[in-house]
């Protein structure tokens, strides 16, 4: 990541739903990161159709954090995946970092993904299943559970990666423009399909074991969302049978 002058070297797009009670921590934490490591980015918060004044929280600290913070909004809630789509639309970054508004991964595990992007790879997935992962809080054993299935379908049918599914993922610019201008779905499959646009484009994929922890108000509704998330990887199937992802 050779950066130019005037160029920021990062961009750190979060989406955020009803999160006014709780971002404003996770900012700071993510402003005092970057403060520390002198590096030249923004942040990228994209209000996904929040009606607890989410944005508003997000300007009212945004002067205090000594870094750039831009709100898009999304109009309406339309669902994570269009809201991160929104977001890497935005991002003017050389590198793009996906992050969950929880911090669920801590920002500081960006030192172990930005290597390998700087040597060659132009995706890097955070990931809680390789050997080195470090769960701190574990998820409750139902959601362990539904997110073990979700992993075994989406290796079957659609990419094989360890964990589709953490919120925690690292793009070269030019692989997120690529590769979010094609994305079909805003619900929870939707890192399903980004991770098997990555391979269907050709962009090197890399893994990195990272520290995480379940963090309570999930905006997960259990039942509903595993069989809309399960259908949404036969669509990725579909949709790359019918020529959708060509351009």
């Amino acid at each position: 990541m050779a950066q130019s002058p005037g160029h920021l070297r990062l961009s750190v797009v979060v989406p955020a739903f009803n999160e006014a009670g709780r971002i404003g921590e996770p900012l700071r934490r993510i402003a005092a990161y970057l403060r520390a490591r002198a590096l030249p980015a923004e942040v990228i918060v994209v209000d996904d159709g929040s009606t607890d004044g989410t944005a508003e929280v997000v300007r009212r600290i945004a002067g205090e954090l000594a870094i750039a913070v831009r709100i898009v909004s999304c109009g309406r809630n339309r669902g994570k995946g269009r809201a991160v789509a929104i977001g890497m639309a935005e991002a003017r970054g050389e590198a793009v970092l996906m992050s969950d508004a929880d911090l669920s991964t801590p920002i500081e595990e960006l030192d172990e993904l930005l290597p390998h992007l700087e040597n060659g790879a132009q995706v890097v997935i955070g990931s809680r299943r390789l050997p080195g992962a470090d769960i701190e809080v574990r998820q409750p054993r139902l959601r362990q559970m539904m997110g073990s299935v979700f992993t075994m379908l989406t290796r079957a049918l659609v990419v094989d990666v360890t964990d589709a599914t953490c919120g925690f993922k690292l793009f070269s610019h030019d692989a997120a423009r690529a590769i979010f201008s094609r994305l079909t779905l805003d619900d929870w499959s939707f890192d399903a399909e980004v991770l098997f646009l990555a391979h269907r484009l050709g962009f090197a994929v890399a893994e990195v074991p990272v520290r995480w922890r379940d963090v309570a108000g999930t905006r997960v509704r259990r039942s509903r969302d595993a069989l809309v998330s399960a259908l949404g990887l036969l669509r990725i199937r579909w949709n790359a049978f019918r020529g959708r992802y060509e351009r």
